[in-house]
């Protein structure tokens, strides 16, 4: 069996402590029962050697015998194809999940990713700019909201797009804007309830120094 390696910072700041996109990663590979190993590049001083293998020196990436596969979306799909525990089988139901991880991406990430920046820096300052961006979060979390009103996952069983969605949804519960949103707050406690997200986040935390901590505001 080929070694699987992640591969993640040595260290980063404080404020993005378990939000690293590593444990995106971690969380499927602890889904799958998959072995795997982690090794640490640079956060400063970024080599020729990891922008090789990650084109904006940014991380995860994995290895996976002589495969590199940078991009977390790219390397869950990846990782969708070695156990059934994180995609199916059946060519229809593989569909969704796939249809599923890209709107987690392109169209709820799209969205919530410029929104989190604002308030990482702390400016609340409400210009056109800004109220654009409020509505464009809005209009998805209401999109997301019906959907999950009718479901309890994204495709018929958990998936790698719950493992991309429910962190997409993290991000924004950590600045309060799931709090209107009961079936997208409701949908994300129970992927954060899951033994392997738990189990993904105290690695992460640890490998940081962080103290371990409970399951994330949601």
């Amino acid at each position: 069996m080929t070694q699987i390696t992640l591969f993640t910072y040595d260290w980063v700041p404080q404020l993005p402590r378990g939000y690293v996109r590593d444990l995106r990663v971690r969380w499927a590979l602890k889904e799958a029962g998959l072995d795997y190993r982690v090794a640490t590049v640079a956060f400063k001083n970024r080599s020729a050697e990891h922008f090789a293998r990650q084109p904006f020196g940014q991380i995860p990436w994995l290895e996976d015998g002589e495969l590199s596969v940078f991009e977390s979306g790219a390397i869950l799909l990846h990782l969708g194809e070695k156990s059934t525990a994180l995609m199916p089988s059946v060519a229809s139901e593989r569909s969704k999940v796939i249809e599923w991880v890209f709107a987690a991406l392109n169209s709820v990430e799209a969205a919530s990713l410029p929104w989190s920046i604002y308030q990482f820096c702390g400016d609340s300052n409400d210009t056109p700019a800004r109220q654009q961006l409020d509505a464009f979060l809005r209009a998805r979390l209401t999109h997301m909201e019906q959907i999950l009103t009718q479901r309890q996952w994204l495709a018929a069983d958990f998936s790698i797009a719950d493992i991309l969605m429910a962190d997409v949804l993290r991000l924004v519960a950590r600045f309060d804007a799931l709090a209107e949103f009961k079936a997208c707050n409701a949908y994300l406690q129970r992927a954060c309830a899951r033994p392997a997200f738990q189990a993904a986040l105290q690695e992460q935390l640890a490998q940081y120094g962080e103290p371990s901590a409970d399951q994330p505001k949601a």
